[in-house]
């Protein structure tokens, strides 16, 4: 499987460098694809790295990391994403982190299904922080949720697989709709690791407590 990271900050690197030591083949795409190109050659072995749209032709799954204000602009870049398996992992959240900018009748990942109609978004791992990506965070401790949203099947089972494979456990959350309280989640995630000093090792879990 080919995944097209569309992104080269803290979280596009990390998945990037994750889902390249789990054998996948990486691609990576930004609006400068100088940095895409510097990233690609850190990670070494078989990633490359160039422009949006050369990223997302050669991908199978593509992975958007970017602020979702920037969606309409990465989107438009992307050219034909017909079929194509996007993974939305943002929250839309204020300049200052402590608010969303949408809610309740909507949410990014249903935003960015609206920009590319004829792709199949998936929500995931808004709730982790770059910090938790790279396996060695996260060994020997509880595997980390991720929630996972999608109005596809097809496209929901190929995100459980990629987590799963990555060290994460999946749970199904529903359509893509339940997006609206992924997101919220996220944005509590954020203020229990920077405004209520619990740091970026923390995130949510869904747990079932009684039989």
């Amino acid at each position: 499987m080919t995944i097209a990271v569309i992104g080269t900050g803290n979280m596009g690197s990390g998945f990037a460098k994750l889902f390249a030591s789990t054998g996948e083949k990486v691609v990576i795409g930004a609006r400068d694809p100088a940095k895409a190109s510097r990233l690609a050659q850190d990670i070494g072995g078989s990633a490359e790295g160039g422009g949006i749209a050369a990223a997302v032709k050669l991908a199978d799954v593509i992975l958007v990391a970017v602020w979702c204000q920037h969606f309409e602009e990465s989107i438009r870049a992307a050219g034909d994403l017909s079929g194509k398996v996007i993974i939305d992992i943002s929250n839309p959240v204020t300049e200052d982190f402590k608010s969303l900018r949408l809610g309740h009748t909507s949410s990014a990942a249903e935003e960015l299904q609206k920009l590319a109609p004829h792709a199949k978004i998936v929500k995931a791992f808004n709730t982790v922080f770059a910090q938790l990506l790279p396996s060695e965070a996260r060994s020997g401790r509880v595997r980390v949720q991720t929630f996972v949203a999608a109005d596809d099947e097809t496209a929901k089972k190929t995100v459980f697989d990629l987590a799963a494979k990555g060290g994460f456990e999946p749970v199904d959350s529903g359509p893509l709709s339940n997006a609206r309280f992924l997101e919220p989640m996220g944005e509590l995630n954020i203020h229990f690791g920077f405004f209520l000093g619990q740091g970026t090792g923390v995130a949510p879990a869904w747990v079932k407590a009684a039989a």
